[in-house]
């Protein structure tokens, strides 16, 4: 939050009421280099203060965060199922951003892109702010090739490899994406790599579009609390991930040209992700 100026304490307290005095006399309150705020600190007009409210309980997701590569601009990990990319909703410290920040010891670490929350595989961040928009920028654009891979039921009448083109929507407060009429804004390859196992190449990045896609061909992915239809899932139930997984990324860099690809060491049901 940016101040009015003068006394720290007074102007928080004044604003937030006895919780925010409670944290900036137990040394919770910092400013914008990281200093601790006490009840004597006077900053001016406009500077900023750090104030964390506090959280409810959130369920430990019990799976680490691999890396895959780091260097000075990037981290490429291997992103667990269950755990959000970033805080959202109820999911806050239990997010692939905030649990990297503190075990990495990068605070300026941002996401170049979402993975669900349900899905696994490659994710890449940016560990600084000078170089955030070049690499989101290379998703946004859709100059990254995705290719994921999910378990699913065999239909052999279905024929493949084919492309799925399609309107998907996802509106707020509705679980489920849908599939819509109008102007299509979401297509995916589907290919039969092994029986029971699909190779999926989106070329766009519709929310939930790869779950949605494999339910129109009658093969939701096994795992999948949403789709066909939505599953009520403790929040503590990690017995039965998803088998969808972000398998292999592939991009040229935006500063050195060089093609960068970065592949997940996890597997589906028994098959090698490699």
């Amino acid at each position: 939050m940016r101040l009015h100026g003068g006394a720290v304490l007074a102007e928080l307290t004044t604003r937030f009421g006895e919780q925010a005095r409670a944290k900036v006399l137990s040394g919770e309150v910092v400013d914008a280099d990281g200093a601790v705020i006490d009840a004597a600190t006077v900053l001016p007009a406009g500077a900023s203060v750090y104030l964390y409210r506090d959280l409810p309980d959130e369920v430990p997701v019990p799976f680490d965060i691999p890396v895959l590569y780091r260097d000075d601009d990037i981290v490429v990990v291997d992103k667990p199922h269950f755990l959000a990319t970033m805080p959202r909703g109820s999911h806050v410290a239990q997010t692939a951003l905030v649990r990297l920040r503190r075990e990495l010891g990068l605070p300026e670490l941002s996401p170049a892109h979402r993975l669900d929350r349900l899905t696994a595989g490659v994710l890449l961040f940016t560990a600084r702010r000078e170089v955030r928009g070049a690499y989101q920028m290379l998703f946004a654009r859709g100059a990254v090739r995705k290719t994921y891979l999910a378990g699913a039921p065999v239909d052999p009448d279905l024929e493949l490899p084919r492309v799925i083109v399609n309107r998907i929507i996802k509106r707020r407060s509705h679980l489920q994406a849908v599939i819509e009429p109008g102007a299509p804004n979401a297509e995916t390859l589907v290919e039969l790599s092994a029986p029971g196992l699909y190779r999926l190449t989106p070329r766009t990045g519709r929310t939930h579009q790869l779950r949605v896609h494999m339910a129109s061909l009658g093969l939701p992915i096994i795992g999948d609390p949403l789709y066909p239809k939505v599953i009520d899932v403790a929040a503590d139930d990690f017995s039965t991930p998803l088998r969808l997984l972000a398998q292999r990324i592939e991009f040229d860099d935006p500063f050195t040209g060089i093609r960068r690809m970065f592949l997940s060491r996890r597997t589906i049901d028994g098959f090698d992700a490699r």
